[in-house]
């Protein structure tokens, strides 16, 4: 396995200044952040580090050329929105976009996807399952052509009103997932696989790895630390961020250890990454790099 970080915490780097930041600190590879050019829509999003409207053929070749000589792989071309948003016209913007990711992954011959499958947040299950058998078989299409797999995370993205009933990403639990799967029956349709989500959910995150090993494409590690004494006031039916925050991997919850064993256990040896949004580490740069020297530092005891 391969250790990296997402790129989407250096909002304001370079390509170049993002990637000689992983190579100085010694990671192997990154998830590149590639969102439309413009202002964010939420923390976190509207970071661009390889902007897919403007890949000239010696634009590729430079990026290639300046992560090789710097040792550094591109994990994944990351782009996080709401593809099935209730709004027609986001929805289609986002579908777009996300086909020239893809697109642009396999220009650059990165070959992965990192990204969600969305939600129209104000609908049930089955209906979003609906949206999904209309909007996604494209997708998928476009995948297999192009021959780049896509790596759904499992986050719910409800945190809090702006999200609220049901959460912008449907791909959260191993129930919706064999729907999805059965829905969508490709060989390039995968997981990113976030064991943190599935804390606050009160899943097992271990179990999940072993049935859907040959979907797990990508990794990451990032912490969730649950508020035992909130979450008796609130229950689970608050704001997820009533009861928990994200934390730096060694600062929460999950058990990294047993999670990195069942990697091994299942012959996972892709790329991961640790995915920071840990509030106690922003508001400067040095915050910013402090919070992937440390991460770094407490995932190298399971992957170097």
């Amino acid at each position: 396995m391969k250790l990296g970080f997402v790129s989407a915490i250096l909002d304001g780097w370079s390509f170049e200044e993002m990637i000689d930041t992983a190579s100085e600190m010694g990671f192997g590879c990154v998830e590149v952040a590639c969102w439309p050019q413009g202002k964010a829509e939420r923390r976190y999003a509207g970071v661009s580090h390889i902007n897919v409207d403007d890949l000239s053929d010696e634009k590729i070749r430079y990026i290639q050329e300046y992560c090789a000589k710097r040792n550094v792989e591109i994990s994944s071309l990351a782009f996080y929105p709401n593809t099935l948003d209730g709004d027609l016209e986001k929805r289609a913007f986002n579908v777009e976009h996300l086909k020239k990711v893809i697109l642009a992954s396999h220009k650059l011959g990165v070959n992965m996807v990192t990204t969600f499958i969305g939600r129209d947040q104000n609908k049930t299950v089955a209906d979003n399952l609906q949206i999904v058998s209309q909007v996604w078989p494209s997708i998928v299409k476009l995948a297999e052509e192009q021959g780049v797999k896509i790596a759904i995370e499992n986050c719910p993205m409800l945190f809090g009103a702006d999200q609220w009933p049901g959460g912008q990403n449907l791909m959260t639990t191993p129930a919706i997932w064999r729907k999805v799967f059965k829905l969508l029956p490709s060989d390039n349709l995968g997981i990113n696989y976030d064991p943190s989500h599935f804390v606050w959910q009160m899943i097992d995150y271990i179990k999940p790895l072993y049935e859907f090993k040959d979907k797990i494409f990508h990794v990451h590690y990032k912490d969730i630390k649950l508020y035992v004494d909130k979450l008796n006031e609130c229950g689970t039916m608050a704001y997820p961020l009533d009861y928990m925050s994200p934390k730096l991997p060694g600062l929460g919850d999950v058990d990294w250890g047993r999670y990195v064993s069942a990697l091994t256990d299942i012959g996972y040896d892709g790329c991961t990454c640790i995915e920071v949004e840990d509030r106690a580490f922003e508001g400067s740069k040095e915050k910013v790099l402090q919070s992937l020297r440390l991460s770094k530092r407490y995932m190298e005891q399971f992957v170097i």
